[in-house]
């Protein structure tokens, strides 16, 4: 059965934390690159026949205690309580171990070394949610090969489908768009001719409930016009959605699955019976809701010396970041509260991670993913399914997700018993793609931060725009495809009689579901290189302006790409001081310090503001 066909097999019998901001202001500036070490990438061995043999093997559905797997090149030949095994070919003893189909991560957003990053962890296969087309033919590609891969496949929805100015066009790139006038089957054909392997909704308004504003979202009778052109096309499709009002649209409308838990209340008995009855699955992402509640999860994985060792710095520093939203830790418990009622009524539920959003990371989540389950309900032999078997299923991946005969031998070998204690899936011992074996190597330490001078003054701007270390530039959503503007510049007359000031004037536009348009300081040499502040306590300045209310941003951490720590000011029509203490910058690394930026938000409109006397105290 393959992805086009796979809608009309019988499916298996029997929303979601807001998804964090990418942190666009830190990608889009020009940004060194990073330096990559050369033992941090997965190098598969070019083996592709061997033995597994004295493994206990669960093959994603039943276990066998004590048996043997037979590899011959790249797939599964053979496997049993009792396999026989030629001669000559080299033979693995996994005595005290467990041999596991590789892991499938059913929510993942990649990019980078995502991939790389996903099979150091034993995640061999991954389903992204959202991201540009062109790359869909190379990933293709890649899956149908059996050579040996040092990175997981994807299968991919390309673009989301949203509505204009909706969740999932903030993250930088165009992003084609549902409207009152759009021809939705052709839309879809569209989709379905660059590759889409599965059609993914976006059915998210906001509203007050996580960002205080509402966004444009699909209507309920877009989402049955998009799910019914998805099946049209032999495509299944999932939704994105948040609450259960929403939920309940989309399940009317003949969704095949929610890519989230609604997790605004517990699910109640009726949606509950419904998701079961018509066979509805459920990939919870507990992992972000955790964050999104606040919860030290991402911190705490970070800290599992199974799971530590294999971390780059960008990694960890996604772990321990946070989303922005203020802590509502009855989220996560009204979270695991559904998939218990859903998992107890029968629904099917497949494990993701939503990585790389704030408190997860590639490969790494997963692991967290299905100890969250467990503790939801699942046993540890269904948590297993859910990262294999399952989620092959239920998108109709046919050659892989089980140990049997005739598929390729994406194999993880663990120490322990994850069927008695799922936590024993991070105690990975080889790792196999394609029937090579992976040399996991541990990633290089970060970059050591780059000094500043002692002078806490940054600018006054007496002469000029320079600074006394460090580089002042522009920064606006243009760079992610909105419309705002911005200009810079020096002013004569500054607080307090001073020679000279910085102005900073602008407008926000509409185009970009969450627009910005300021200025940032770059502390180090180059634009987003850290620099450590750690000796550093408060960020002063003088500022006036038109009464708007502006935010501080602070880039900091491993990762240039991590989410910002932020602090509020206003900028009235006099001169005023401000000092920001740089601990209220929560989460933020300050030994490892990126960027500042003094930006607008909403409202749209014009804006001015003016800075002056700028210090890192």
């Amino acid at each position: 059965m393959t992805q086009e066909n796979g809608y009309r097999q019988r499916r298996w019998p029997a929303v979601a934390a807001v998804v964090a901001l990418v942190a666009v202001l830190g990608v889009a500036v020009a940004v060194a690159g990073r330096q990559q070490a050369t033992d941090s990438t997965a190098k598969p061995a070019t083996d592709g026949t061997f033995a597994i043999r004295n493994a206990r093997i669960f093959d994603g559905v039943e276990v066998i205690e004590r048996g043997t797997v037979l590899v011959r090149d790249g797939l599964i030949e053979a496997v049993a309580a009792d396999v026989a095994v030629p001669d000559g070919i080299t033979v693995v003893d996994a005595d005290g171990k467990t041999l596991l189909p590789g892991l499938i991560d059913a929510h993942v957003h990649a990019w980078g070394d995502a991939q790389q990053d996903m099979l150091r962890f034993g995640v061999t296969t991954a389903l992204d949610m959202h991201g540009m087309p062109e790359r869909l033919p190379a990933l293709r590609t890649q899956r149908e090969s059996t050579a040996p891969g040092a990175q997981a496949d994807l299968w991919a929805a390309g673009y989301a489908v949203t509505a204009p100015g909706g969740h999932g066009t903030q993250y930088g790139f165009p992003v084609p768009t549902v409207d009152a006038d759009t021809d939705i089957p052709a839309f879809i054909a569209a989709r379905v001719a660059e590759g889409d392997d599965f059609i993914k909704l976006i059915v998210e308004d906001l509203s007050g409930y996580a960002s205080g504003r509402t966004l444009p979202t699909l209507d309920a009778a877009q989402v049955s016009a998009v799910v019914d052109a998805a099946h049209a096309h032999d495509r299944i499709a999932v939704a994105h959605v948040s609450t259960q009002s929403r939920a309940r649209e989309v399940l009317d409308a003949g969704i095949d699955g929610f890519v989230h838990v609604a997790d605004d209340a517990v699910v109640d008995d009726a949606f509950v019976a419904d998701v079961a009855r018509r066979d509805v699955f459920v990939v919870p992402t507990l992992v972000v809701i955790a964050s999104v509640a606040g919860s030290d999860a991402g911190r705490t994985l970070a800290q599992d010396s199974a799971l530590s060792p294999w971390l780059t710095p960008e990694q960890r520093d996604s772990l321990g970041a946070r989303m922005s939203t203020a802590p509502k830790p009855q989220r996560l418990a009204d979270a695991i509260d559904s998939v218990r009622r859903l998992h107890a009524a029968g629904a099917t539920i497949l494990a993701g991670s939503d990585a790389p959003n704030a408190g997860t990371a590639q490969g790494a989540s997963l692991h967290g993913e299905l100890a969250l389950l467990v503790q939801a309900g699942l046993t540890p032999r269904q948590a297993l399914v859910a990262a294999t078997s399952a989620p092959a299923a239920r998108f109709g991946i046919v050659d892989r997700g089980r140990i049997a005969p005739g598929l390729r031998a994406d194999l993880v070998l663990v120490d322990g018993n994850p069927l008695d204690d799922i936590t024993a899936t991070r105690r990975i011992h080889t790792v196999w793609k394609n029937g090579a074996r992976v040399e996991r190597t541990k990633p290089a330490a970060a970059l050591a931060a780059g000094a500043v001078p002692g002078d806490t003054r940054i600018s006054d701007f007496e002469t000029g725009l320079d600074a006394g270390f460090g580089s002042w530039a522009p920064t606006t959503d243009q760079m992610a495809g909105g419309a705002s503007t911005v200009a810079h510049a020096r002013i004569e007359g500054g607080a307090n009689g001073s020679a000279g000031a910085l102005s900073v004037a602008g407008e926000i536009k509409t185009g970009f579901a969450f627009p910005w348009s300021g200025v940032i300081f770059f502390p180090a040499a180059q634009a987003m290189q850290p620099a450590d502040l750690s000796s550093r306590g408060e960020l002063v300045f003088r500022v006036r302006g038109d009464g708007r209310r502006y935010n501080a941003l602070l880039f900091s951490g491993a990762s240039p790409t991590a989410m910002p720590a932020m602090q509020g000011f206003e900028a009235g029509s006099e001169w005023a001081e401000v000092r920001l203490p740089l601990s209220g910058f929560a989460g933020a690394d300050l030994s490892q310090v990126r960027g500042i930026a003094w930006t607008a938000g909403q409202p749209e409109g014009t804006f001015a503001f003016a800075l002056d006397d700028v210090e890192l105290r």
